[in-house]
């Protein structure tokens, strides 16, 4: 008889971004061997797991609800499963996690394991903090709770190094890339210039100067289109400076959409973010065969060759980032194709079942 044992996630967010993907895309493929249940707060990620299948627990474990409150809520769920490992998502659930699981066991009385996956390390001062002193009173409070973690899984390469520079070098840490699977049926890539950005719309995307960089091209492609999708503050300077540009007719602002669909129907993906761990947006612009130009921070060198980089003064330079533009959408030769350590989503959820079972062994 073949015991299957059970690993909660820890997810405190409540919509279909960002992590989401990561824990929708996971918990649908399974961990080989494991039960996985979801914690989660209520949500359209709540809704969307239920209508997979997939076992899922809701309550108040947001860092809108308070530490707290998070704290109980996630203890209540831990002595009512009793699972083998608690395995945590963004530093709000990893700081909970560990206050939650402390003193508890598992249902065969050993201690409840702890696991946790970095997503999001920024290697920029100030990215995810107001200031240098909440960055320093975060990475204490990180490097303590590290200590009762038995594992580290890092998205990327960057990610790992910045757990390291960050929190300390002495942590047990395995890099398990973001897994994509190919687009399905397949899609013959086409030279164009429909451009893309796909991102929430914040200071930090920098989208301001990808419309800028499109006014150039825009000048010399009659046809050349691009669509900025997604929500977020920036919105309305964005809006404002496609008109500026003279721009409101070659610039459209669906707001949400379905990936799938807009990388379908475009050519060239262009993310200028000041910095990434290891997104999403990227990897599936490379499964689906399209152009990609990209700032070279973070992980995006681990998806991306060189000739699909610029550095951050490069994207300062809209003419620059224009000449990408081009070069990505009308030369098939010149896109990327897929990364030499790139998964596969049951690649990457095998791996992640290695991890759990040199933890719980």
């Amino acid at each position: 008889m073949v015991l299957i044992r059970t690993a909660l996630w820890l997810v405190p967010v409540a919509e279909l971004a960002g992590v989401a993907r990561h824990v929708l895309d996971a918990a649908t493929e399974g961990i080989p061997g494991w039960r996985l249940v979801v914690l989660c707060p209520e949500g359209s990620l709540a809704v969307e797991l239920a209508v997979r299948g997939v076992p899922v627990v809701t309550g108040p474990v947001s860092p809108a609800d308070g530490t707290p409150t998070a704290v109980r809520a996630i203890r209540r769920t831990l002595q009512r499963l009793r699972p083998d490992l608690l395995h945590t998502h963004l530093a709000f659930a990893d700081l909970a996690g560990v206050a939650a699981v402390t003193g508890l066991r598992a249902g065969r009385g050993e201690r409840i394991r702890l696991i946790s996956t970095e997503h999001g390390i920024s290697g920029v001062r100030g990215y995810y903090q107001a200031g240098d002193l909440q960055a320093r009173v975060k990475a204490r409070a990180h490097r303590a709770r590290l200590l009762r973690t038995d594992r580290v899984i890092a998205v990327s390469e960057s990610t790992a190094a910045q757990v390291a520079a960050q929190w300390g070098r002495g942590q047990k840490l395995t890099v398990i890339r973001n897994g994509v699977d190919a687009p399905r049926p397949a899609l013959q890539p086409r030279a164009g210039l429909r451009v893309l950005s796909l991102a929430r719309l914040a200071p930090e995307k920098n989208i301001d100067q990808l419309v800028q960089a499109f006014a150039f091209v825009a000048d010399e492609y009659p046809k050349a289109r691009l669509t900025i999708a997604g929500r977020g503050p920036e919105e309305g300077a964005l809006r404002t400076l496609a008109y500026s540009r003279h721009l409101e007719d070659r610039i459209d602002f669906p707001g949400h959409v379905d990936a799938d669909e807009a990388l379908r129907a475009h050519d060239v993906v262009v993310q200028l973010s000041a910095w990434e761990n290891l997104s999403y947006t990227l990897l599936d612009a490379v499964a689906h065969g399209l152009g990609v130009v990209a700032t070279d921070v973070g992980g995006n060198g681990e998806i991306l060759p060189g000739r699909c980089l610029v550095t951050a003064d490069e994207a300062r330079l809209p003419e620059s980032v224009a000449a990408r533009i081009v070069e990505q959408g009308l030369d098939l030769a010149a896109r990327p194709v897929s990364a030499e350590h790139g998964l596969t989503v049951a690649e990457m959820t095998a791996a992640i079942a290695d991890v759990y079972g040199e933890v719980a062994a």
